[in-house]
């Protein structure tokens, strides 16, 4: 009897991005590929540890201890690495001996993953690698590229918690791109305008309602999941936010616009076991605090142009 992935939510894991590899990259970087395979066998025994990825995917993974029998399993993780098999031994490993309940990986031995994606009907995709999330979110299929782990890492024995940015993120990047080309006046006044009319679709959209579901009817303080929004928006550009997700008929359980002010210390107290932004400059700071992954931008500004700093 085949599995119906599509009723649950699916996340995408590479390798580097579940487990601390940055050695082995490195030695994949500089002495190549044939070198990091023997790297690799050479290490089995040796047990990765979490790297920035992990506390998410252990937490995403809990919940299937809320419900009996594998039917009703409400996540799954995949590993999606460029491994072959034989070089994949050591994270097999350290996924038994992290006690993660994943059953399925994909290993591409080198050609790209993207492709392979939707056959596992993913919700989400974490990655250290750019061209790959790229790839991804050319796929239509929400991605990250995840940062380095971060000094401190949420306890996945609590609500998961996942903060998201606006515009880019969850929302298209119409108005970030009407801020970058005509300035804040404008943006403002674009956005009062507009209020009422929803913003378009961003690439997170998708994943932000089944998220939304699996919240359910649970009380915010109950809910298995806790989701924020933390925006550089200020008024009165907030009202098309909230009016959006109205619409959409999403719960957002904690919402910021931070008119500028630097996000971190925000992001430090409410402890995400992942931050998605699209901007290197709030990534960046971010990822010291908490795990933090990127979400790169399909469409660049124009030449000559500064890119956003405050969206």
């Amino acid at each position: 009897m085949s599995v119906d992935l599509s009723k649950c939510l699916v996340i995408g894991v590479s390798s580097r991005a579940l487990f601390d590899l940055e050695a082995a990259n490195r030695v994949y970087e500089t002495e190549g590929v044939d070198a990091y395979a023997r790297y690799q066998l050479a290490k089995v025994g040796e047990i990765l540890q979490p790297g920035s990825g992990f506390p998410l995917i252990q937490a995403i993974l809990r919940l299937n201890e809320r419900v009996r029998g594998p039917e009703q399993r409400r996540a799954e993780v995949v590993i999606v690495s460029k491994n072959n098999p034989a070089t994949s031994l050591r994270l097999f490993d350290a996924i038994k001996h992290h006690g993660l309940d994943i059953q399925r990986a994909i290993l591409t031995g080198g050609a790209p993953t993207a492709p392979y994606l939707r056959a596992f009907d993913m919700d989400l995709f974490l990655s250290a690698s750019s061209p790959d999330v790229q790839q991804a979110l050319c796929a239509g299929i929400a991605a990250g590229l995840i940062y380095p782990t971060p000094s401190t890492l949420a306890d996945p024995r609590d609500q998961i918690r996942i903060a998201f940015d606006g515009d880019a993120v969850l929302f298209s990047d119409e108005s970030e791109r009407i801020f970058q080309q005509q300035g804040l006046p404008a943006f403002h006044e674009h956005e009062s305008r507009n209020a009422h009319v929803p913003l378009a679709d961003g690439p997170f959209a998708r994943l932000l309602r089944t998220l939304s579901l699996l919240q359910g009817d649970n009380p915010a303080e109950s809910s298995p999941i806790r989701l924020a929004l933390v925006t550089a928006r200020s008024m009165p550009a907030h009202e098309r936010v909230i009016r959006t997700l109205h619409a959409w008929n999403v719960r957002i359980d904690e919402a910021f616009f931070m008119g500028g002010v630097s996000k971190t210390p925000i992001l430090q107290t409410f402890n995400p076991h992942i931050y998605f932004d699209d901007q290197e400059i709030h990534c960046d700071p971010a990822s010291k605090v908490v795990p933090t992954a990127r979400v790169p931008l399909l469409l660049r500004p124009l030449a000559g142009q500064v890119a956003a700093t405050n969206l």
